[in-house]
């Protein structure tokens, strides 16, 4: 702005030979150069929240274990006798740093904080080449193999897609879960009528098919953000940088922005036939709440979960409706008594890491988790 000021100065000067030049008259100039730099900060930003750099973890932490589908991180120390926590992270074309997204916004701080000692996050990794014919057996073999690592029994946290996995995992292996938490998980896909149902149910298995096709065997993660983004557009394409342009001065919503787009817009490839495999076999025959899915060699009914168990949904949750998290208590063998359910404000990325149900949801989750070891 030194441009602007120093010109203002000179209008103070009388000019050799002519009149003076009148404040009002450089209004619009200083006005225009002021909007310039406005609209320089603006598109500097714009850049930095469409192609940010990856995201990192919020909270300190070891790899334990690293398997060709996943690390495993650690956080916290294990205690003599104790029962690890083992959060599953979705993997449905975003990182595993929801789960510990930011410092005040992060699962991992909030159950360390309120009584669990040993927490531990499948960082599950974006697919190559080599990984195209990983299967949803691949996976249920890896997480089982972390499980046997800490000791063969866990807690088991699963959030989103990874709820249906750790349900899985529950069914096929029950004596190595103590207890079972699904946050936005989406157990029963019949259930409820949200856009992903029927998304899933109208758009024709070629389709996905040919996605995969494009992306040499892979689903490329850039299309499941397209598709993500067309779901609310004027949000990802107007709204935003609307609101980006309000803000430009205040520093706090920038690094919330960035923080948020490093996460949202570095989506992961999966494995092409594990993403189709899912799309047709639980998300279109919905074949694990009917007990016809079969893994790792055994058809998995969810009558075989008798652990304790806790549903998680979110009022506004268009992901994962609430009717396909809370089918979860007819379907499963757990007692009734030994079933929590809770419905919170809020959409589906909010469960893991709003604050609200952070601060208000997750320690009591954590309490509960305790109460069962």
């Amino acid at each position: 702005m030194a441009t602007s000021r120093n010109a203002t100065k000179a209008t103070h000067q009388p000019a050799s030979g002519s009149d003076e030049l009148t404040l009002p008259w450089f209004w619009p100039v200083d006005a225009a150069l002021r909007l310039t730099e406005r609209n320089l900060d603006v598109l500097t930003e714009a850049v930095k929240i469409t192609r940010p750099p990856p995201p990192d973890w919020a909270t300190p932490n070891t790899v334990r274990l690293d398997l060709a589908t996943m690390r495993l991180r650690e956080f916290g120390r294990a205690k003599a006798g104790g029962v690890p926590v083992l959060v599953d992270a979705p993997y449905a074309g975003h990182g595993a740093t929801i789960a510990d997204y930011d410092k005040g916004q992060s699962l991992v701080e909030t159950l360390l904080a309120n009584g669990l000692d040993h927490v531990l996050v499948t960082d599950w990794k974006p697919a190559t080449q080599e990984m195209r014919y990983f299967s949803i057996d691949t996976y249920l073999a890896e997480l089982n193999a972390a499980i046997d690592d800490l000791g063969g029994v866990v807690h088991l946290v699963g959030l989103c897609q990874g709820g249906w996995l750790s349900a899985m995992l529950a069914s096929r292996f029950p004596h190595k879960v103590k207890s079972l938490v699904l946050a936005g998980a989406p157990i029963d896909a019949d259930a409820g009528d949200g856009p992903i149902k029927q998304m899933a149910k109208t758009m024709p298995l070629k389709s996905y098919r040919a996605m995969v096709r494009t992306g040499r065997g892979l689903m490329p993660g850039r299309f499941m953000l397209a598709g993500w983004k067309n779901m609310h557009p004027s949000e990802h394409y107007v709204d935003k940088f609307v609101r980006l342009y309000q803000n430009i001065a205040d520093k706090n919503y920038l690094d919330r922005t960035e923080t948020f787009a490093a996460w949202y817009e570095n989506p992961l490839d999966l494995p092409g036939v594990y993403y189709l495999q899912a799309i047709e076999q639980i998300f279109k025959e919905n074949r694990f709440a009917k007990g016809e899915f079969v893994g790792l060699g055994r058809r998995l009914s969810l009558k075989d979960v008798t652990c304790p168990v806790y549903l998680l949904a979110g009022a506004e949750d268009d992901i994962t409706t609430r009717e396909q998290v809370f089918a979860a208590e007819d379907l499963v063998g757990t007692p009734k008594k030994k079933i929590e359910q809770k419905l919170v404000p809020g959409g589906h990325i909010g469960l893991f890491m709003g604050r609200k149900t952070l601060g208000e949801t997750w320690p009591g989750i954590a309490r509960w988790i305790g109460r069962q070891s």
